[in-house]
């Protein structure tokens, strides 16, 4: 059965400033700044929680079903899941808007301006679980519009099928409150470390509280691997040196691929810990978020030189 996955979809515009954003900003002038910085190096990347989640998901031998909204220039998009074999059936395209778009500049520093303009993803609410008409094993809830992720939230507990609530840099959109109702109608719980101290602040509780209230919840810790704490246990998974460490962005989404894979397939925590940190290691190792590849039989190799043991077939 597919693999439903509720989010973004988003074009990342990168931009590389090659002097530094220091040298031309007056601090006593901030009240009124005004400034441009000319950028020659530019390229273009596909983005978006959903399709980076989607991206890995499909490598991996999964079927990814993305719900989501997408603008008047989703057509090279739609031609990029199609040579890819994602299906786009769930996907609205609504032609007065954009699709996400995202403009990163980073200068010589590594400091960076970022604008997103969120486009058709604000309407992600004219999506419904009930329109799917097929079955669903599992799903995610990933950053999109505040109106869709609360409602394919309580949309997905309603019609029982279990999803990962990924609440990502869409937190700050919602209270304590708010987000304890997406937890007590989730089945897992995925956060990064920062995430997982913010969570604790709006909530009032503590990591293990929140564990208690999921099956699992996993918190990714960057170069030190991550935690999984389920069934009352903390399954400390190991992170994998990477080739290189060329780009993070995307890394968390290739991760969550891998935890959708494993639970899925019915692998244990470790085992699915450990190839969701696998997939991290290799999307750090190339620019953009979709540009990693891997077939069954590398994936396996890497997994067995990076732990010592035998990734399950499929």
């Amino acid at each position: 059965m597919s693999i439903l996955i509720c989010g973004s979809l988003a074009y990342d515009n990168i931009m590389v400033y090659p002097d530094r954003f220091r040298n031309h900003i007056l601090p006593e002038q901030l009240h009124v700044l005004s400034v441009s910085f000319l950028v020659p190096e530019m390229r273009r990347e596909f983005g978006g929680c959903a399709g980076n989640i989607a991206y890995s998901l499909k490598l991996l031998g999964g079927e990814p079903l993305i719900m989501a909204t997408a603008g008047s220039d989703f057509a090279p998009y739609a031609q990029r899941f199609d040579e890819l074999g994602i299906r786009r059936d769930q996907i609205r395209e609504l032609p007065d808007q954009f699709t996400g778009q995202c403009f990163v500049t980073t200068d010589l520093d590594d400091c960076q301006i970022t604008a997103f303009h969120p486009g058709a993803m604000s309407f992600s609410h004219l999506n419904t679980v009930d329109q799917i008409g097929e079955p669903v094993s599992l799903a995610i809830v990933t950053p999109d519009g505040r109106d869709g992720m609360i409602e394919h939230a309580a949309q997905l507990a309603a019609a029982g099928i279990p999803f990962i609530f990924d609440p990502g840099q869409g937190m700050p959109m919602f209270n304590g409150e708010e987000l304890l109702t997406f937890i007590e109608q989730a089945d897992y719980l995925a956060l990064n470390d920062y995430e997982s101290a913010m969570l604790q602040q709006k909530t009032g509780l503590t990591l293990e509280q929140l564990a208690g209230k999921v099956k699992a919840l996993v918190v990714t810790l960057g170069g030190e691997g991550a935690k999984i704490y389920a069934d009352g246990v903390c399954h400390d998974i190991p992170a994998v040196p990477a080739a290189a460490v060329v780009d993070p962005t995307g890394c968390g989404d290739a991760f969550r691929a891998g935890l959708l894979y494993g639970i899925t397939q019915g692998w244990d925590w470790p085992t699915t810990g450990r190839l969701a940190s696998l997939l991290g290691s290799l999307k750090i190792a190339q620019r953009g978020c979709q540009n990693h590849r891997f077939t069954r039989a590398s994936l396996a190799e890497q997994f067995n030189a990076a732990f010592g043991t035998t990734l399950p077939e499929a």
